[in-house]
């Protein structure tokens, strides 16, 4: 045997390199998943219902930094109002007053404004006589925010 077989072979050379395009499998399902992931955050951040709520929830926090019971009275009540009118329609509240008004706040979440509590409630928001239980007030309202699911048509 001589060493002429070795002149006959091919010249050694390298594989070509790899290609960036087409990305391999995995690429494409890392991109699919961010796309995904991005749309499903996106909606929900800007779900209606999730924003009433925490534009509620944080009026209701600058609500308790107030120290006058008969305006934090009012504007609980005020806030009240305003987020049943939004969740439930305008229909189902606006006529409420009194004592269904807080059979309704009791009825949807805001169990303790429909005793006692609530009427003091009532009792300070309109000019009666002031009891001041505001951490009770509060913790009704806030208990009727958290829990309060409507029928009412979104608006966009």
């Amino acid at each position: 045997m001589n060493g002429e077989w070795l002149t006959r072979l091919a010249p050694p050379h390298a594989p070509p390199p790899p290609s960036l395009w087409p990305p391999a499998p995995g690429w494409w399902l890392l991109a699919a998943s961010a796309l995904a992931l991005t749309a499903i955050t996106l909606w929900w951040w800007r779900d209606p219902p999730r924003r009433r709520r925490r534009a509620a929830l944080r009026e209701l926090g600058r609500i308790r930094a107030a120290t006058d019971p008969r305006e934090s009275a009012r504007a609980i009540e005020s806030l009240l109002r305003r987020y049943a009118v939004t969740v439930f329609g305008r229909e189902r509240v606006a006529r409420l007053a009194g004592a269904a008004w807080l059979e309704f706040l009791g009825g949807e979440g805001g169990t303790t404004l429909g005793g006692e509590p609530g009427r003091d409630l009532l009792a300070a928001a309109f000019g009666g006589t002031v009891r001041d239980r505001r951490a009770e007030w509060l913790a009704g309202a806030e208990r009727f925010v958290r829990r309060a699911r409507g029928t009412a048509r979104r608006r966009r």
